[in-house]
């Protein structure tokens, strides 16, 4: 498990980040162009644990109760992401009944740290179902200037909620705990890129060339790992 206990480290790691995804971008496994274009998961395929899924030793306690914990770990930043949402409500709409999807932002970068405020500030705001996919938009397919939290609560204000409050929210008690609380899962899941899935704090799955995993992939190892968690949590009861 990779552990980043410094800022120095975040740093350095983010600057690998780039390259890493840039190589899969090439790969054609981490785009949604090119996923879509992927072939399915045979049905029934065993996946193998340490190649194509991580075990996350110690498990990371989940915030979802009783029910299966799906993770996405991601970043409004990161292009990615933007080409993973919709593979990212494919899985949602496919979860067994006592599973929850649960989204983490990541900051690898200070550039990135805006939108994790962001992200809590609209989730304590009740806005990130009507914003989640909207965000992308704006930022990867529209390329408008979100760069910072002041610009983020202008575009927040067209969805209901005063700039001037937003900003008194994002920079809260609150809001920094949830931020601190975020760091840490993100380097206790061992996440070093994004997007990445972490199912009930146990397994890490993210997008691999050399077995050949992009996000259909992705979504199909995450299903796999859910059913079987909620198989486990039925047997108990």
């Amino acid at each position: 498990m990779s552990v980043r206990s410094d800022s120095d480290k975040e740093h350095a790691m983010f600057k690998r980040i780039p390259a890493l995804l840039v190589l899969l971008f090439g790969l054609g496994v981490t785009t949604a162009c090119s996923a879509d274009n992927a072939p399915a998961a045979a049905a029934g395929k065993q996946w193998v644990e340490g190649s194509d899924y991580a075990v996350i030793d110690p498990p990371v306690a989940t915030s979802t109760g009783d029910k299966v914990e799906i993770v996405e770990v991601f970043s409004y930043a990161c292009p990615h992401c933007a080409h993973f949402q919709p593979y990212a409500d494919e899985l949602k709409s496919q979860l067994p009944g006592n599973a929850q999807f649960v989204l983490v932002p990541a900051v690898f970068n200070p550039s990135w740290e805006p939108f994790a405020r962001a992200f809590y500030t609209a989730q304590t705001l009740g806005l990130v179902d009507k914003t989640h996919q909207a965000l992308f938009d704006a930022i990867h397919r529209d390329h408008l200037p979100l760069n910072t939290i002041d610009a983020l609560a202008n575009f927040y204000g067209g969805y209901g909620t005063a700039p001037a409050s937003f900003l008194g929210t994002a920079n809260s008690f609150i809001i920094d705990a949830k931020m601190s609380h975020a760091a840490e899962l993100v380097r206790s899941y061992g996440v070093e890129a994004t997007p990445t899935l972490v199912v009930n704090g146990k397994y890490r799955v993210g997008a691999n060339s050399q077995r050949g995993i992009g996000f259909p992939e992705m979504v199909q190892i995450a299903l796999y790992l859910a059913k079987a968690e909620s198989a486990k949590k039925a047997a108990k009861n």
